[in-house]
């Protein structure tokens, strides 16, 4: 399991084919890799969005989040997870998360992926500032899934 907060930019299929060529102790038992990567959107609640700044409380978040993997590990027959996570200032179009998971069957690493982003989505302790055309604002709610 690996969860990192990075306030740079990535590249997410590098991100993950990096990550599943070092898991070696994997190689020959998975038959599904689950991946979702969410991406930052240049409108929200009906309005344009110039930039984003995502702000979280380090060393809380990542235990948060790596909770939240837990409870998919011993949920579901996983393998392995992968969450990578942008804070600090985003451009529309930058890649915010890569969540990925691995498993023997497909069900599994879609369902445990699917929970993971949904966790991560409604709970993790993440704050976002728009900037948009009208002044930055604070995103009271997530959209639905």
């Amino acid at each position: 399991m690996k969860i990192e907060l990075r306030p740079l930019a990535f590249e997410p299929w590098q991100e993950l084919a990096r990550y599943q060529a070092q898991a070696t102790d994997m190689r020959g038992r998975y038959g599904a890799t689950a991946t979702f990567v969410g991406t930052m959107r240049d409108f929200n609640d009906d309005a344009a969005v110039q930039g984003m700044t995502l702000e979280h409380y380090p060393g809380m978040t990542e235990r948060h989040l790596e909770r939240i993997v837990a409870s998919a590990l011993q949920e579901w027959r996983l393998l392995d997870a992968l969450v990578l996570h942008r804070v600090g200032a985003l451009q529309p179009n930058d890649p915010i998360v890569l969540v990925a998971v691995w498993s023997a069957h497909r069900a599994e690493a879609f369902a445990a992926c699917r929970f993971i982003m949904e966790e991560l989505k409604s709970k993790a302790p993440f704050w976002k500032r728009e900037d948009t055309t009208a002044g930055a604002r604070w995103v009271a709610h997530n959209t639905p899934g």
